[in-house]
C-alpha cells in the first residue's frame, strides 16, 4: 500500500486530499463503496481509515493508541499534527478546527513494514463493516438506517498490541454489539491480530448509526442490492 498516492504535502508539511484520492482509497483499498466517499457527491468525506493509515506511518506504531474522530474531512482542506512528539497527538486545519486525536502509550515501532502491514488488514476489515456486519446487527436490533440517508459515522477505535516485533499480521473479528438509545446506536466491532495462531494485540472500532427505525428487510435488501451494484460498476 503506497500512501503517497491518496495524499498531497502542503508548503508546511501538512497535508490534504483530492476527491479522488480519498475515492480511490475508499474503493481500492479499504473496498468501502459509501457514497459519501464518491468523487461527484455534494457532501464528501475523506474516509477515516485513510487518516488512521497516515498516522501510523507519520507517528510510529505505539503499543497501545486510541483514535477519535471528530469531523468529517472534505476535500482541500489542509492538515497537520500539532507535536508528533507528545503522548496526546491532534490533527487540526488551518483555524484550529480539530478533525482526530490521537492517545499513545508504550514503546514506539517505526519499522515501515508493521505500520503497512497493519494499517492494511485494519482498513481492509473496517471498510466491510457494512453491509457485511452492520446489517445482521441492526436485523438482530430489530432497527435500520435511513435507506435515503444512510448516516454511519467513524467515531474511534483503538488497538492494543502485545509486541512489536511482527509484521503481516491477520486479523480476526471476535464480537460484534450494536447498543440503541432511540434512533440513535453504537455499533461496537471487537477483534485481534494474528501471525499464525498467536494473538499478537486486540483491537476496536466504533461507528454511530443515526435516524434510526424499524427493522424492515425487504428495504434493508434494497440498499444492500443498490451498494453491491454501485461496488460491481466500479470493479
Amino acid at each position: 500500500m503506497n500512501l503517497s498516492k491518496y495524499f498531497n504535502v502542503t508548503a508546511d508539511n501538512g497535508f490534504c486530499f483530492t476527491r479522488q484520492q480519498g475515492s480511490v482509497f475508499a474503493k481500492d483499498i479499504a473496498g468501502d463503496f459509501n457514497p459519501l466517499h464518491d468523487v461527484d457527491t455534494k457532501k464528501f468525506c475523506v474516509p477515516g481509515d485513510l487518516l488512521f493509515a497516515i498516522a501510523l506511518s507519520k507517528l510510529g506504531v505505539s503499543h497501545k493508541m486510541e483514535f477519535s474522530f471528530s469531523g468529517m474531512i472534505s476535500d482541500g482542506v489542509e492538515l497537520n499534527y500539532d507535536d508528533i512528539t507528545l503522548d496526546n497527538v491532534t490533527v487540526s486545519d488551518s483555524k484550529d478546527k480539530a478533525y482526530m486525536s490521537i492517545k499513545r502509550s508504550g514503546d514506539v515501532s517505526h519499522n515501515t513494514e508493521l505500520a503497512t502491514s497493519l494499517a492494511q488488514r485494519y482498513v481492509e476489515f473496517s471498510g466491510h463493516s457494512f453491509p457485511h456486519v452492520l446489517v445482521p446487527l441492526m436485523a438482530q436490533e430489530n432497527v435500520m438506517i435511513n435507506p435515503s440517508r444512510p448516516l454511519v459515522i467513524y467515531q474511534s477505535m483503538s488497538i492494543d498490541l502485545l509486541r512489536l516485533d511482527f509484521v503481516n499480521p491477520t486479523l480476526e473479528m471476535l464480537e460484534s454489539k450494536l447498543e440503541v438509545n432511540g434512533k440513535r446506536g453504537l455499533a461496537t466491532l471487537k477483534f485481534c491480530f494474528k501471525v499464525g495462531d498467536e494473538v499478537v494485540g486486540h483491537g476496536e472500532k466504533q461507528m454511530v448509526l443515526s435516524g434510526l427505525r424499524p427493522f424492515d428487510a425487504d428495504v434493508i435488501n434494497g440498499v444492500v442490492i443498490d451498494y453491491d451494484k454501485r461496488k460491481n460498476a466500479y470493479a
